[in-house]
């Protein structure tokens, strides 16, 4: 029996291979799952529904190949051959991925902490989104207990609130559900959590309008008027990262956010350095930066990370209206608006 399961010297490892691939069997959803008819999302084209799908296929393929090879390193010889446009997307999916097999095996966090010290860091955006993910898929005493990056640790509800909007529409997005006080993080002085939730919401009705901007923005303009910067952004986000739209249909979306052009535009160069961390630039990008930044999406990038720098030099006093990471967003789109690009 123990030379048949593959335990003897030669072949100590056959049994653990063997139950990662069971296990990714069982915890990884069917592609089905990510179709717009099974989920009920607005169809614009056959090629763009392709595309949208596609998303949600190399996300589930990244989430599959983190469960069953189980460490960090073994990751990029099995996701770096995925075209750019989707890679980013698979690299998220494994944060999940990493995030759900250190609940359910009781490790603390230790996949995602290797990850994100290894190939995830140039992925960092995108793990965090995924480790939210996770978090929406597990009980609240299950979630990750990792320490994360002070200002980037809200990209983890941004993937949460995206979870809940593509995989629960109808109460998150048809009946604008907010939770009324979001248990994570332990530390929300400000009661930030519900808007980087909707953050995450906005970038998931980019999917649930099929990437049509009058289906989008009409959205998103059904939501409390309260809540639209932060929707507007996802929005933005989503449409400079994923995609799915031309120039002209950008240029639709753009006039119709009005007041809330600095956001889209913060959301799309937050999609510009996303790509750019990542070295998966693409040139749709580069059409939705110049449309919603009026820019190359280098120097929507630059603006980002100079920002960034700016609030986080030595002896700055901190806003005490809100995070830091709010503080970001807000500085970007005021540069936004300062240049008269709003």
């Amino acid at each position: 029996m123990i030379k048949r399961w593959g335990c003897g010297r030669d072949g100590r490892n056959a049994l653990p291979a063997m139950l990662r691939k069971a296990g990714r069997r069982l915890l990884t959803p069917d592609d089905s799952e990510t179709t717009a008819s099974k989920r009920g999302f607005h169809v614009k084209s056959a090629e763009v529904r392709g595309m949208l799908e596609s998303v949600g296929r190399n996300f589930l393929r990244g989430f599959g190949e983190a469960v069953e090879v189980g460490t960090a390193a073994a990751l990029p010889a099995r996701l770096d051959g995925i075209s750019p446009r989707f890679r980013g997307f698979a690299y998220e999916g494994a944060g999940m991925g990493f995030a759900v097999v250190d609940a359910l095996t009781f490790a603390r966090g230790r996949r995602v902490r290797e990850y994100l010290a290894g190939c995830g860091d140039a992925h960092v955006y995108m793990v965090y989104i995924g480790v939210g993910w996770a978090m929406a898929k597990l009980p609240r005493s299950r979630w990750p207990k990792l320490r994360l990056d002070p200002v980037l640790q809200w990209f983890v509800l941004d993937g949460y609130g995206f979870h809940q909007a593509y995989f629960r529409t109808e109460q998150y997005v048809r009946r604008h559900y907010r939770a009324p006080r979001f248990p994570w993080p332990a530390h929300d002085p400000h009661g930030y959590a519900g808007r980087a939730l909707d953050q995450g919401i906005g970038r998931a009705l980019w999917f649930v309008g099929g990437a049509t901007p009058d289906v989008v923005t009409a959205l998103i303009e059904g939501f409390p008027s309260e809540r639209h910067s932060d929707l507007y952004a996802g929005a933005g986000l989503a449409a400079t990262y994923a995609g799915g739209a031309d120039e002209v249909e950008l240029r639709a979306f753009w006039k119709g956010a009005g007041r809330h052009r600095p956001y889209v535009a913060q959301g799309s160069a937050f999609a510009a350095e996303a790509r750019r961390r990542a070295g998966l630039e693409v040139p749709h990008t580069a059409v939705a930066t110049e449309v919603f930044c009026d820019m190359a999406p280098e120097r929507a990038a630059r603006l980002c990370a100079d920002v960034g720098a700016r609030l986080l030099a030595p002896g700055r006093a901190a806003d005490s209206s809100g995070p830091l990471f709010e503080e970001w967003r807000r500085c970007i789109a005021d540069e936004f608006a300062t240049r008269g690009r709003c």
